[in-house]
């Protein structure tokens, strides 16, 4: 890996779901190689020099891939892709070149260093790093959930929370990964912080994690959606999402009967040329927008239930 500039990251997964499998991978880089060869035929002039393997492929499966600098948080790429394929229920497999299992198991921390974002500083696990006055330290060991603070989405998310927790509040965290808002939001003083996954990695990544920092009052569990949250707990004080455009309009007809009166809900996983969809329907589930923080080509919205 240490000879190679880039990393290419190939996802192969089934043809129906090639929109779908292109889309998340946009989120990261546009500049995606799409190996479809369903339309592909022989007719024509050049037909006789066709490679055998294209000749062999198999023509209900796509193949995509991105590539990814060394600068860049791979680990962070690997698992983004993976919790949102998970979210949306595509099987897909994930593979790097060039990049073999032990290489990756030694080598992959490289590309975590402390992220401050305002009043609070993500730190990786194995990091020394000696906190400042005032300064709350969210110590992160993110495993195979995603989750670290280096994303945009995840950054977003912390800067808006960081406003909103004044003290002793019910939260809730759809989509947790690695746990890291929840994680957040317990040290920033939330009361309680109930903390959701529809991947049972992501789970136990979160549980770990919780543990490991001394958050006892985080609750971790499975769940799509709003299915498997424990009802008894509602109403929430503040609600945090981050996850894609399409899971967010299919949560919002559920999410306003979890939420008091005025309760914050913070949305994140947003690539700009969706946000008009779910400014669109917040109103509808009775939400007034707030406030919007962009980073890159993400949006973070957080709004208010009136």
């Amino acid at each position: 890996m240490k000879n190679n500039q880039w990393t290419q990251v190939t996802v192969t997964g089934a043809l129906k779901d090639k929109e779908d499998i292109c889309a998340v991978m946009s989120m990261l880089d546009n500049g995606l190689m799409i190996e479809d060869y369903s339309d592909f035929s022989l007719n024509g002039m050049y037909g006789e020099l066709v490679d055998e393997t294209i000749l062999g492929a198999n023509r209900d499966v796509v193949k995509v891939s991105l590539f990814v600098p060394a600068e860049k948080p791979l680990p962070d790429y690997l698992s983004f892709l993976k919790e949102r394929f998970s979210s949306l229920g595509i099987q897909a497999d994930i593979a790097c070149a060039g990049l073999s299992e032990d290489d990756w198991a030694e080598s992959w921390k490289q590309y975590y260093k402390p992220v401050p974002l305002g009043r609070v500083t993500i730190v990786p696990a194995w990091e020394t790093y000696e906190a400042k006055d005032g300064e709350v330290v969210v110590r992160m060991d993110p495993g195979m959930a995603f989750g670290t603070g280096t994303h945009e989405t995840t950054r977003l998310v912390v800067t808006l929370l960081q406003d909103e927790i004044k003290g002793g509040e019910k939260v809730l965290d759809v989509g947790t990964g690695s746990g890291i808002l929840s994680i957040c939001a317990s040290k920033l003083g939330a009361g309680s912080c109930y903390a959701y996954d529809i991947d049972p990695v992501a789970v136990k990544v979160a549980r770990e994690n919780a543990k490991d920092d001394g958050c006892d009052n985080i609750t971790v569990g499975v769940s799509d959606l709003l299915a498997g949250v424990d009802k008894k707990a509602a109403p929430f004080d503040l609600c945090v999402a981050n996850i894609v455009a399409d899971i967010i309009l299919r949560m919002m007809k559920d999410i306003g009967a979890l939420l008091k009166k005025d309760a914050p809900l913070i949305l994140s996983g947003i690539i700009e040329p969706r946000a008009d969809e779910i400014r669109a329907v917040l109103p509808q589930y009775g939400f007034r927008i707030e406030k919007e923080a962009k980073e890159n080509d993400w949006v973070a919205i957080l709004a208010k239930k009136n």
